[in-house]
């Protein structure tokens, strides 16, 4: 057996497990704790004591550590080392080690929390921060604390701040291993192309030749994503053709044949490239690594949990994963790492990845917790708690599929879907299919849904196909013909077919009865019930722009049917997503499977923009209208709302002329009789308090039009009582008589004084100043010229005949030798016509 740099601390390990309830092992990629720690602690472990279990992030990596412990001890793998992945599980009685994955592990907990059989759970590669790997180590916990003290608890991370996980293992003692492995040279190659940069593709080139000419070893190149991995691989393709020498190329990401994965991996006959996203960080190990090329980026999915809604983003990596990608060219002699970036830009990396349960959706873990019994996430231990944010979002979609109550507790369907290893919406659509006699087209959707799409990547880029229904009848041909259909991918419909038969029995039990032949094309309806807060309504402009449920906009391009179920959207940087996959469906689909959702509205307001009133009967779906019902609503509804509307000036009334004058009066009145009940009758009073005296007058009124021809005269006359209209024409009244004797009316409405404007000739012999108010106030007397423009304002008369006059006669005697200026006004006649004299 090769020596490996784990090995000096094992006895050291293995005390330690025996005497302590959960112990934390650090250690470098490669150093060999994946497979041999398991080993030697099943050596130091008693046989009756009980199963180890260790969970492994990744299914390739499950596989390839449960493979390569039982090549140890020269037995096939089922015997003593076994492992469970979904959907398939290779144990027997004799296991001792099982290897398991993700979901895998919480399930077993969840149904079984005594863990009988089981002794120790170990936890490989917990640095990555895996959300199932979080929530497994907080149930853990919960179980060693309340019911298995005597369970194992082994914490195995190559890098991550051990201080943290020990504290929250209860002070857990930290073994690490130094392990450094040999020596990689570094050498940082920026982009150096200009303001746009050379394509990423180029660079690796360019590092790869480099390494081919350097080094007879292998070549580990890590990517963000699948996309750069095969624009790599395409421009590498004439690279490897034109080498002097035989050199493999191969890829290797999560979303690969399983197969494929495996020959990536496992050692060749010659040199080899290797193209990989971080799953070649550390779960993986790739023998005969001499050289990495590092982009120095990730890819990550980011939950938005205010849309609920995902969002591809590349980033760049942390410092932590940089260090792990680095070593993996110093495993079994000297190597080199070409860093794609620069080394400030090295300086500048966060120290470590963020956990998954800070960034995902955690609508799994908030089901599984229910189903445990756990309501709140502070019931348990974390090493980062859920974000409150994200855990409200994952209830609300969890209601939505009536997996939990209001309350937090797991319904009936909720606990089955617990059971299924599908994502709670997907698992609702199975469930819903099998309940209603259609599990073969609910578990063909569910598979289509949760592998990787059947559509090749370039033929999905070229032709923007995004309907699921196609998917779903490539899938049948292929069933019938035994060949895939061009543009499809014939290792993704073989996986599908897999997974969709897996479903077919594991739904089948739940439904409790058999399953009849598929009846109609159900695939909206089925879909609706996996994605109730995706169904989308275009918008009126059209352009393949439409509105979801739950408010958010979100863009199909050439999408043109009136609804659709959006299935797989990207909630990008903007402020609309983007819809890769979705599926039309019926209004009348909608109605019927999401009738218990819809809302009727029966809604009277003042719409702001049409200056009326709007009263309709609605339907709405969330924020959704899918009708819209014009009705007359009675005076009772609609008059508070105009009330409000003349409150907050929404609408202008219009205070004629008349209004104003008698505003005015009444204002007088209330000034010069502060004891009298005389009303606030300003124009701001009666706009804060429409009720009081408007609202009877506002019948039949439904537009601003309609508001502003109203006649506000009536209204505010019945504010006043009988005696106080009677005072109001006696004391403040419109018109004043003129020695002239006509009558003038006075102007109340352009201050605190009322005006009389009268021509002068007309009060010839008057020399008291006319008053109103029981002789309490002075009009403002604004004496006219013959031609009626103003030559005189005054309260006091007598002092204009004696002052004033002379000199306005002077002035104005010869421009108006038709009218009478007489020496002695005093004394001559009033008059409001011309002098006979002069004619």
């Amino acid at each position: 057996m090769q020596a490996c740099s784990i090995d000096h601390i094992l006895p050291e390990l293995k005390v330690a497990v025996l005497t302590r309830p959960a112990v934390v092992l650090q250690a470098p990629p490669g150093s060999g704790k994946t497979t041999r720690v398991p080993l030697a602690l099943l050596q130091a472990m008693s046989p009756r004591s009980g199963r180890i279990v260790m969970l492994e992030p990744r299914r390739i990596a499950a596989v390839a550590a449960a493979r390569w412990m039982a090549r140890l001890i020269g037995e096939p793998v089922g015997k003593t080392i076994g492992y469970a992945i979904r959907f398939e599980r290779r144990v027997s009685k004799e296991t001792r080690i099982e290897v398991v994955t993700e979901g895998i592990l919480t399930r077993r907990l969840i149904d079984d929390p005594a863990l009988d059989g089981v002794a120790m759970i170990i936890f490989d590669e917990f640095h990555e921060r895996n959300l199932h790997a979080d929530l497994a180590l907080a149930l853990s916990l919960d179980i060693q604390r309340n019911l298995r003290e005597d369970l194992k608890l082994l914490v195995m991370s190559a890098t991550i701040e051990t201080a943290p996980i020990a504290a929250l293992l209860g002070g857990a003692p930290v073994i690490a291993v130094n392990g450094e492995g040999f020596p990689v040279a570094e050498h940082f190659l920026p982009d150096e192309g200009g303001p746009r940069g050379r394509p990423l593709e180029d660079r690796i080139a360019s590092a790869v030749r480099r390494s081919l000419r350097d080094t007879t070893g292998d070549i580990l190149v890590f990517l963000p994503g699948s996309g750069e991995i095969h624009r790599a691989e395409a421009r590498l393709r004439d690279v490897v053709a034109g080498w002097e020498k035989p050199v493999s190329l191969h890829t290797l990401y999560g979303d690969m044949p399983f197969a494929e994965q495996e020959r990536a991996i496992m050692p060749g006959t010659g040199q080899k490239i290797v193209l990989a996203t971080n799953i070649a960080e550390t779960s993986l190990t790739i023998e005969g690594v001499r050289v990495v090329i590092d982009s120095g980026q990730v890819r990550r999915l980011v939950h938005d949990p205010a849309t609920g809604m995902n969002r591809l983003v590349t980033v760049t990596t942390s410092k932590a994963s940089a260090i792990q990608r680095q070593g993996r060219a110093g495993r079994i002699a000297p190597g080199t790492c070409y860093r794609l970036y620069g080394r400030h830009a090295y300086d500048s990396m966060i120290p470590f990845d963020p956990p998954e349960i800070a960034t995902s959706d955690l609508s799994s873990l908030v089901l599984d917790l229910a189903t445990w019994g756990v309501k709140d996430p502070s019931a348990l231990t974390w090493l980062d708690p859920p974000p409150e944010r994200s855990w409200e979002g994952a209830r609300r979609l969890l209601m939505d599929l009536d997996a939990l109550e209001t309350n937090g507790t797991a319904t009936a369907i909720g606990r089955r879907l617990a059971r299924l290893p599908l994502h709670p919406r997907l698992g609702r659509m199975l469930l819903r299919a099998a309940d209603s006699g259609h599990l073969r087209l609910g578990a063909d959707l569910a598979a289509l849904l949760s592998e990787r799409d059947i559509i090749n990547r370039n033929e999905r880029d070229r032709q923007k196909r995004a309907d699921i229904s196609e998917r779903l009848s490539m899938l049948q041909r292929w069933r019938k013909e035994k060949e895939a259909p061009a543009g499809t991918d014939p290792f993704a419909l073989r996986s599908v077919e897999r997974v969709a038969e897996q479903l077919r029995e594991l739904a089948s039990p739940a439904a409790g009865r058999l399953v009849g032949k598929d009846e109609g094309n159900l695939v909206s309806s089925l879909l609706l019930h996996a994605y109730p807060d995706r169904i989308a309504q275009r918008r009126p402009e059209g352009n393949g722009r439409y509105l979801l449920s739950r408010g958010r906009g979100v863009r199909l391009p050439q999408g043109s049917d009136p609804f659709l179920v959006a299935v797989r959207l990207d909630g990008g940087e903007k402020a609309e997503g983007t819809i890769h996959l979705a599926e039309p469906v019926a209004e009348e689909t909608v109605r019927r499977e999401m009738g218990p959702h819809i809302r009727t509205i029966r809604q009277v307001e003042w719409d702001r923009q049409e200056g009326r009133i709007l009263s309709v009967i609605t339907e709405k779906l969330g924020v959704l209208t899918l009708s819209a019902t014009p009705f007359s609503a009675p005076d009772e509804e609609v008059v508070p709302i105009l009330c409000q509307v003349v409150r907050s000036r929404a609408a202008a009334l219009t205070f004629a002329e008349n209004v104003r004058q008698f505003l005015g009066r009444v204002a007088l009145m209330r000034k010069a009789f502060p004891s009298e009940d005389w009303p606030d009758m300003t124009r701001e009073a009666l706009l804060a308090s429409p009720e009081a005296w408007l609202a009877p007058w506002l019948s039949g009124i439904r537009t601003k039009e309609q508001l502003a021809g109203l006649n506000l005269l009536p209204s505010l006359t019945a504010i006043l009582s009988r005696q106080q209209f009677y005072r109001l024409d006696k004391d403040a009244p419109a018109a004043m008589a003129v020695p002239s004797g006509r009558t003038i009316a006075l102007n109340y409405a352009d201050g605190e004084l009322p005006v009389l404007a009268v021509k002068l000739q007309e009060l010839f012999g008057l020399a008291v100043t006319p008053t109103v108010a029981r002789g309490q106030v002075a009009v403002l007397v604004h004496l006219l010229s013959p031609a009626g423009r103003p030559v005189q304002i005054t309260r006091d008369l007598k002092g204009f005949w004696e002052n004033g006059y002379p000199q306005v006669k002077k002035e104005l005697q010869g421009r108006y030798p038709k009218h009478p200026w007489p020496d002695d006004p005093w004394n001559a006649a009033p008059t409001h016509k011309i002098s006979r004299k002069t004619k």
